[in-house]
């Protein structure tokens, strides 16, 4: 298993000075963070945030960038982003506990058009290889939360029993939470790789919404 003793894998890289575009909202029991996009869009992504939760300036900035490439994005249920956003072709990407999540929806609600789990723990032992859904899978290679032994048997399994698209990427030299936690003007080394991860999950979307 992945080191799931320590009680805050995601406590690593820079909190964001960024306050976001968008706008708090209470749905039933949940409050949540909507950003739109300036111009009308059927498509939905929902972005499940890492232990720090939606709060933090980091997920808010995945969001807007989510935003800001024509999908709306709210961390709550299919049923309001149908009915109240009229969403109908909608999208889900998760970090570290949200991968986890991600994976989770991939594998139960083929509504789901595409799904990005970005670091998400590996769990091993379980069904978690029959996806319904399209998925990305991106992993760091200096992760020392998830050990690259535990992604080379998702990849197998996933080849062995997945019928929908799948990819696993690993970027070199990364670690956890470098594609929403690492600021990339403090390592220039790493700007390239911190990109090349968040223009795949924009291309994977639109590939597939």
């Amino acid at each position: 298993m992945a080191n799931e003793g320590n009680p805050c894998p995601c406590d690593i890289g820079d909190r964001m000075d960024y306050g976001g575009l968008g706008q708090e909202v209470q749905i039933e029991h949940v409050k949540a963070y909507v950003v739109k996009p300036t111009t009308t869009s059927d498509r939905a992504i929902i972005v499940i945030q890492d232990i720090f939760g939606w709060q933090l300036p980091n997920t808010r900035y995945m969001a807007d960038m989510l935003a800001a490439n024509g999908y709306t994005e709210v961390d709550a249920v299919l049923k309001f982003l149908k009915e109240q956003c009229g969403a109908n072709r909608i999208g889900v990407v998760g970090f570290c506990w949200g991968g986890i999540a991600t994976h989770y929806l991939a594998l139960q609600y083929p509504e789901i058009k595409a799904g990005v789990s970005v670091y998400g723990l590996v769990r091993e032992g379980e069904d978690r290889f029959g996806l319904k859904s399209p998925t990305l899978f991106i992993f760091a290679e200096k992760d020392e939360v998830i050990p690259l032994q535990q992604v080379q048997v998702l990849e197998a399994k996933l080849k062995e029993k997945c019928s929908v698209d799948y990819e696993v990427k690993i970027f070199p030299g990364q670690t956890h939470g470098f594609v929403h936690r690492k600021r990339e003007d403090i390592n220039p080394a790493d700007k390239p790789y911190i990109q090349e991860a968040r223009a795949d999950m924009l291309n994977w979307f639109n590939k597939y919404m």
